[in-house]
């Protein structure tokens, strides 16, 4: 229960996060790759453990997983742990009236989450993947934790176990006449389960899936344009031929 109720407060920081001041830390770029299968289906899996007990993603399905290579037998044995049917929606775990009653509201869907987050300083997967790799313990504040991208953000570290203890380090410098903490480094105070390199590769993978969830049929849409501006192109030529044929002997 108290991992349940950690991960809802970092559901509900993570949507107010993006609303983080302009003057914050630059966004890092996003690994978002569509098209790569393992990075999709390795995200599908932390989105299930990790944020599905919270939040829900109303609009998308569990066979709609079959599109990334999952097969029903696979969504069956590794990812329905909140319903038994898999053509149902993805709906969290928790209760929306608890959720309401210990909070004041329910976490927010994610099905759009990565597109609705853009900003001047990049997408929404940049957001979510800069969010996602910046906490840092901060014993004054209620939670325990803080964030670069959304400082005195009110949610704790969902993913810590994967990533570990850190804590920020920060120097003072004036700047007209006014004295600011700026971002040197991070000091690992424990390890996680996963290397920094592999919890990088692992919010990646995540943020992938929830980029590629926002819109499944992404890649289609774009295989499909290519070949209609294909056609129209040869189209095209082939009308100004027929047009050049028809007006050859006309004075």
């Amino acid at each position: 229960m108290k991992k349940l109720l950690l991960s809802l407060i970092a559901a509900l920081g993570i949507a107010s996060g993006a609303q983080a001041s302009e003057g914050g830390i630059a966004w890092d770029k996003a690994p978002v790759d569509v098209t790569n299968q393992a990075s999709l289906q390795s995200g599908a899996k932390l989105f299930v453990n990790y944020c599905l007990s919270c939040h829900s993603a109303a609009f998308m399905r569990f066979n709609r997983l079959n599109d990334i290579g999952l097969t029903d037998q696979q969504i069956k044995d590794n990812l329905l742990f909140t319903t038994d049917k898999i053509g149902e929606t993805m709906k969290a775990a928790i209760d929306p009236k608890q959720a309401a009653a210990w909070f004041g509201a329910n976490p927010p869907d994610l099905t759009v989450i990565a597109r609705s987050r853009a900003g001047h300083q990049g997408s929404g997967a940049d957001y979510l993947y800069t969010f996602l790799r910046t906490f840092y313990r901060d014993d004054s504040k209620a939670t325990g934790w803080n964030n670069l991208a959304f400082p005195s953000v009110g949610m704790p570290h969902a993913l810590w176990q994967l990533q570990g203890e850190r804590r920020a380090v920060f120097e003072e410098r004036e700047s007209h006449g006014v004295t600011e903490q700026v971002f040197k480094g991070w000091e690992q105070m424990s390890g996680g389960s996963m290397t920094a390199q592999q919890y990088d590769q692992a919010v990646g993978d995540l943020v992938n899936y929830l980029q590629w969830m926002g819109e499944p049929a992404q890649t289609t849409r774009v295989r499909v344009g290519v070949w209609v501006l294909l056609f129209l192109a040869g189209f095209t030529f082939i009308a100004w031929r027929l047009n050049a044929a028809y007006w050859k002997d006309v004075k």
